[in-house]
């Protein structure tokens, strides 16, 4: 993202999606977890085959099944991380989601058919 010339440089610019990307935020709690026997565990120290949840942010035009403000279970390894005005965002494919949390689903499948 770049500033145009006229705009002062703190001033976001709103972000437009393309294709079937996701434009996802993790929140910040979701780094550090606590065990069941109380121990808690680091951020740093995360399990490589352990999905996580996040806030959807934007999606693209060709995104079918998800919205903003959507919650959404992807895995941590199938992203791309991007630094927006101070922000953490993580970029997804619609198709690397397994599942979407809303009020607004009607108890479908999900599945393409």
């Amino acid at each position: 993202m770049v500033a145009k010339p006229s705009e002062p440089k703190g001033q976001k610019q709103p972000i437009t999606m393309l294709s079937d990307r996701v434009l996802v935020q993790v929140p910040v709690a979701e780094g550090e977890r606590t065990s069941r026997a109380g121990i808690l565990i680091p951020a740093t120290a995360q399990v490589s085959k352990r999905l996580a949840w996040a806030e959807v942010v934007a999606v693209g035009p060709h995104v079918r099944n998800i919205k903003s403000g959507d919650h959404v279970l992807f895995n941590p390894e199938d992203r791309y991380e991007v630094d927006v005005q101070g922000d953490d965002y993580l970029i997804l494919r619609e198709r690397d989601i397994h599942a979407v949390a809303s009020e607004r689903i009607d108890g479908g499948t999900g599945l393409y058919l």
